[in-house]
């Protein structure tokens, strides 16, 4: 697929040289493409790379997310499956700039003709891109309420390491929350670690 992933940080260019080597027709979109010729991947602006997109990443800052996606513009997003990744965090990482809401809801409202997938936010990017490189299994959730583009993203994430068995499904759109709420718990955690280089797994009663 043509994936075009909006933001040149690590988590975007870690998912971009995984999908790359899966066999996928990757494009970072940058703000200023011509200062980020460095990155070893194909960059263009961010209109460019929503044109080029057949499914876009949203791997920016979720403090400026929206007003990104804005200056694309509706239009140009309107039927794309964007996969958000995003959580918007204080400078100090103490508090969420959307603590009765999500990132994803917000870009969901703005942006109704656009479905919006949350995943893959409540790991660091290198567990992300490289799971295989954990101790053992662990989970990573979907939260949307588009059934064929959450069966798109899941097909995203096998190809990025992440077998059907680890993924899981906990519904709509507003368990976004639930999901970049935990970056908070993650902070505690990796502090407790002394890593981030970790990941959680849902382990069900054996009755379940």
């Amino acid at each position: 697929m043509r994936i075009g992933l909006l933001g040149t940080g690590n988590v975007a260019r870690a998912l971009a040289h995984g999908w790359s080597a899966a066999g996928h027709d990757v494009l970072l979109g940058s703000r200023l493409p011509k200062e980020r010729t460095d990155l070893g991947l194909p960059v263009a602006g961010l209109s460019e790379t929503a044109a080029h997109a057949e499914v876009l990443v949203n791997a920016t800052p979720g403090t400026v997310s929206v007003e990104l996606l804005r200056s694309i513009g509706a239009p140009a997003l309107a039927g794309t499956l964007l996969i958000d990744v995003g959580v918007g965090l204080s400078d100090d990482f103490t508090e969420l700039s959307h603590p009765n809401s999500s990132l994803a809801e917000q870009i969901q409202e703005a942006f109704p003709l656009t479905p919006v997938v949350k995943t893959l936010c409540t790991m660091d990017s290198a567990v992300m891109s490289a799971p295989d490189g954990l101790g053992g299994p662990s989970t990573v959730f979907l939260s949307e309420d588009d059934a064929e583009a959450k069966r798109t993203t899941s097909r995203l994430l096998i190809d990025r390491g992440w077998p059907s068995s680890s993924q899981l499904d906990i519904g709509g759109i507003t368990t976004a929350r639930g999901q970049e709420h935990f970056a908070l718990l993650f902070i505690g955690i990796a502090n407790g670690l002394g890593s981030h280089m970790f990941n959680i797994n849902v382990v069900p009663h054996l009755s379940a």
